[in-house]
C-alpha cells in the first residue's frame, strides 16, 4: 500500500498540471468587443485606451485585428468610423478574417455609450496578465523536467520571468508639473539646510560634489588594477551601513567572503592587514578587532560571493531584499565579471547590455547602484596619459552613455619608485598617501575632482588632511 501511494503521488501531481494547462485560458471577448464599440463611437478614445493595452493583449485574433487596424489609422490621422475601418480591411485583405462587415456593425451597436472605454479596456488588460503568467509558469515548469537544467539558474530565471511580466503591465506614471513641484521643493530645501539629497557616502567633499549616491542611478566607480577601486566601494558599504544603517547588498564577484569581511575589519578596527593574514596583532589590535567586529556584526550590511553572477540573478537577490529589508543601496564588485545572457554576443554588445539593465535595475528597484569597473590599458601608456578619462572605460562606451555618474580612482603615487616619491616630496610636491576621486561625468551636476588620503595598511580611504600620511597611520582623527 504504501510503494503504491508513493508511485500514484507524481501521477497525480502531473495530472493536475495537465488539467490546468489544457483548460482554456483567461479572456473577456465582450470586454474586447466593448474597447472597439467604444473607439468607433468616439475615435478620440483611443488616446485613453494605447497607454493601456497592447495588439497583443486581446485573446481574439480578429479582434487584434481590429484594433491593429483602427490604431494605424489614427497614427495616419485617419478619420475612424465603420464604413472606413470596412474598407481599408477590405483592402488588406483582412476584413473576412476579422467576421465581415456584419460582425463590425454588431461590435458597434454592442456599445451603447464610449465612456466606459478604460473600463473595458483594464478588464482586457487583467486577462492579458493572466495569460502571461500562465505562459511565464508553463515556461517554468517546463525547464523544471528538463534534467540538464541547473536548479538554481532555474530559480533565478522563473523570478525574472515572473518579473518580467510585471515590469511589462507597469502603467506610464504622468504626472501634472503641480504634483512633481511639491517634491522639487522638497529637495531644494535639502539642499539648502546643507543636507545630502542622496545616500551621504561620508566622505564630505564627495557628498557636496554630488550630493550623495541618488536613488534610481547607476554610479560607476572605475580604475586600473592596485588603485584601491574595491577598497572605496568597501569603505563606502562601511560608512553607509554603519553611519547612515541604510540596507546594502555587496555582491562580490572578485573577492570572497571572508576576504571581503576581514578587509572591512581591518579598515573598520585601524588594524595593519599584513599583520592581520600573518597573525601577529598586539593586545590593543585584539582589542580594536573584538569592538569592530561587534559593531560590524549590527550593521545591515549583505554579502553576495557567489561567482558567475549574471544581472537576472544579481536583481532576483536585490528584489527579495527590496521587499524584506528596504534595500536601500547596491553595490557591484565589479562589471566586467558580470556573465553575459548570449556568450555569443561581442564582447562590446555584452558590456552595453549588462550596463543598461543595471540602468534599468537601479530605476526598478529605485536605488543607488554603485558597479566598479575596469578601465583599459591605455592608462598606463606613458606617463603623460596615465590620468584616466572617459575614453579608458574598458570594452564599451555604453558604460559612459548609461551610467548617470562615473567616478575614477586614480593616486599618482603607484606610477613612480619609492625613491621618486620621496624626492618629490623633499620637493614640496606631495603625492605619498594622496588620491583622488575624479568625478569625470555628473548627469544632474558639476564634475570636479576631489582629493582623499589613502591608508594602505588598513585598505582604507578617509577624507582628505594636510597632515602627513606618516601621522595619519599614527592618529585616529578619522
Amino acid at each position: 500500500m504504501a510503494a503504491g501511494a508513493q508511485t500514484d503521488t507524481p501521477v497525480r501531481a502531473g495530472r493536475v498540471s495537465s488539467e490546468i494547462l489544457d483548460r482554456l485560458p483567461p479572456h473577456h471577448l465582450e470586454a474586447e468587443r466593448g474597447v472597439l464599440g467604444s473607439i468607433l463611437l468616439d475615435p478620440q478614445m483611443c488616446d485613453e485606451v494605447i497607454p493601456i493595452l497592447r495588439v497583443e493583449d486581446f485573446y481574439s485574433e480578429a479582434h487584434r485585428r481590429l484594433y491593429r487596424t483602427l490604431l494605424e489609422m489614427r497614427d495616419n490621422g485617419q478619420q475612424i468610423d465603420v464604413m472606413l475601418l470596412t474598407d481599408r480591411l477590405r483592402k488588406n485583405g483582412d476584413l473576412e478574417a476579422v467576421g465581415g462587415a456584419q460582425y463590425i456593425a454588431e461590435i458597434l451597436q454592442s456599445v451603447p455609450v464610449a465612456a466606459h472605454a478604460v473600463y473595458y479596456a483594464n478588464l482586457v488588460r487583467d486577462k492579458a496578465t493572466l495569460r502571461e503568467l500562465i505562459h511565464a509558469a508553463a515556461e517554468i515548469l517546463r525547464d523544471a523536467y528538463d534534467p540538464s537544467q541547473d536548479s538554481q539558474q532555474l530559480i533565478g530565471q522563473a523570478e525574472e520571468k515572473i518579473f518580467r511580466v510585471h515590469d511589462s503591465r507597469t502603467l506610464n506614471r504622468l504626472h501634472t508639473l503641480q504634483e512633481v513641484m511639491g517634491e522639487v521643493f522638497t529637495l531644494i530645501d535639502q539642499r539648502l539646510q546643507g543636507k545630502s539629497t542622496g545616500i551621504p557616502t561620508h566622505f564630505p567633499d564627495l557628498d557636496r560634489l554630488t550630493g550623495g549616491l541618488h536613488e534610481a542611478e547607476l554610479i560607476i566607480l572605475a580604475a586600473r588594477p592596485s588603485m584601491g577601486k574595491t577598497a572605496l566601494a568597501c569603505n563606502i558599504a562601511e560608512n553607509v551601513t554603519i553611519i547612515s544603517k541604510i540596507p546594502t547588498l555587496f555582491v562580490s564577484l572578485e573577492m570572497s567572503r571572508m576576504e571581503l569581511v576581514q578587509r572591512i575589519l581591518c579598515s573598520h578596527g585601524r588594524i595593519d592587514s599584513g599583520k592581520f593574514r600573518s597573525g601577529f596583532i598586539s593586545a590593543q589590535e585584539r582589542s580594536a578587532l573584538v569592538k569592530a567586529s561587534n559593531e560590524l556584526s549590527q550593521t545591515p550590511l549583505f554579502i553576495d560571493d557567489t561567482p558567475s553572477r549574471t544581472v537576472a540573478e544579481i536583481a532576483a537577490v536585490a528584489r527579495r531584499l527590496k521587499r524584506r529589508q528596504n534595500l536601500g543601496l547596491l553595490i557591484i564588485d565589479y562589471l566586467q565579471l558580470i556573465e553575459p545572457d548570449n556568450p555569443k554576443d561581442s564582447r562590446q554588445e555584452q558590456v552595453a547590455r549588462i550596463a543598461r539593465r543595471l540602468k534599468g535595475l537601479a530605476r526598478e528597484l529605485n536605488v543607488p547602484v554603485l558597479c566598479v569597473a575596469q578601465l583599459n590599458r591605455q592608462v598606463e601608456q606613458g606617463r603623460e596619459i596615465h590620468r584616466p578619462r572617459l575614453s579608458h572605460l574598458r570594452e564599451s562606451g555604453a558604460i559612459e552613455q548609461d551610467a548617470d555618474v562615473v567616478m575614477f580612482v586614480h593616486r599618482e603615487e603607484y606610477y613612480y619608485t619609492p625613491k621618486e616619491v620621496e624626492d618629490m616630496e623633499r620637493e614640496g610636491n606631495r603625492i605619498k598617501g594622496v588620491a583622488e576621486v575624479i568625478v569625470a561625468k555628473q548627469r544632474n551636476g558639476p564634475t570636479d575632482d576631489i582629493k582623499l588620503t589613502w591608508l594602505p595598511q588598513y585598505t582604507k580611504f578617509v577624507p582628505h588632511s594636510p597632515q602627513p600620511h606618516e601621522e595619519l597611520e599614527t592618529t585616529d582623527a578619522f
